[in-house]
């Protein structure tokens, strides 16, 4: 009699290029970066590329486009120096001693000082490649209408910003936030990777397992119970205080110069999140005051591009940047 075939265990994604792992000191905070590259690789044609993730993501979520655009520069394309920092709170990048609420501007603040750290060598480089997912989409867009000079060419995954506030929201927002202050919100904790890995396909079913496995050691770490804790600090679920003001985003907006690439997935379904709040028709009027605009929808993908489709989010980056680029060690 024949035994029955065991059954074969999928294989582990291996990165075609393994990052440095850095921390520099950025506004007071000790500061972790994901680095593919070296200064070394700059040029006016192949300026540094800065990754930038979304809320309660890191930035080695980014390592499968890394590598898709490693492939891409097979073909001989010009190496490029790329960094993905983590937000303040998120991954192995600490909080401020007793932060209990996290202000967008502090993030504008973090990517300012980022583009100037000597512990990066980017304060003498030219113009950057800027690239931003979700929250991190949002972070970016705003900056290349403040610092316009600084930006060659920008990318938004999905940083669709958030629904029009109005003056009289104020007094139950506020109260919402000083009610949130009093209980200290929390992080949920898992047992084992493998649970980590099953949470994260649970919240995107479009993930690899390959993917899963490899992100859930990126995105957690043993906490003193020896379980595993989500590296995201759990003031990050307070809501914000101050309204979130449309006007003064879409100004910004309106000073961009660097050319936008905008791209989403055909999953997304911002209803999720704001209901009604924030009809599609609010966004495209949003969009439609960005200067130099190209737009691309990706299928099938969700919210998570840069999990879902790298290979396609990688071309469809490396043809907006002017290069298909390539890496070297």
């Amino acid at each position: 009699m024949t035994p029955p075939a065991t059954p074969s265990l999928p294989s582990p994604y291996i990165p075609r290029r393994a990052a440095r792992s850095l921390f520099v000191p950025l506004r007071g905070l000790r500061y972790h970066v994901m680095v593919w590259g070296d200064p070394s690789m700059v040029t006016p044609e192949t300026p540094p590329l800065v990754l930038v993730h979304g809320w309660m993501d890191v930035g080695a979520s980014f390592q499968f486009v890394v590598d898709a655009l490693d492939a891409l520069g097979e073909a001989g394309g010009p190496p490029r120096y790329v960094i993905a920092p983590d937000w303040r709170g998120f991954g192995r990048t600490a909080a401020a001693p007793g932060t209990d609420t996290y202000w967008f501007p502090d993030y504008l603040g973090d990517l300012d000082a980022l583009l100037c750290s000597p512990g990066l060598g980017l304060q003498a480089l030219p113009p950057i490649d800027l690239v931003g997912h979700s929250m991190g989409g949002n972070v970016v867009m705003m900056y290349a209408g403040i610092r316009p000079e600084r930006i060659r060419r920008l990318v938004n995954l999905e940083g669709f910003g958030l629904p029009q506030s109005t003056p009289d929201q104020a007094p139950r927002r506020y109260a919402q936030w000083l009610d949130q202050l009093r209980e200290p919100a929390e992080m949920r904790d898992y047992d084992s990777l493998d649970a980590v890995a099953a949470r994260l396909m649970k919240n995107n079913p479009l993930l690899r397992p390959d993917f899963a496995d490899w992100l859930a050691p990126h995105w957690s770490a043993r906490n003193a119970a020896g379980r595993w804790a989500i590296l995201g600090d759990p003031a990050h679920k307070h809501v914000n205080p101050a309204l979130y003001r449309k006007e003064e985003v879409l100004a910004c907006w309106t000073r961009i110069t660097a050319p936008v690439l905008w791209v989403e997935g055909d999953q997304t379904d911002v209803s999720k999140w704001w209901g009604n709040r924030y009809p599609r028709a609010d966004f495209e009027e949003r969009l439609a005051v960005v200067p130099r605009l190209v737009r691309h929808l990706l299928s099938p993908c969700g919210h998570m591009l840069h999990h879902d489709q790298p290979d396609a989010l990688a071309a469809l980056v490396a043809g907006h940047l002017g290069s298909q680029p390539g890496y070297t060690t």
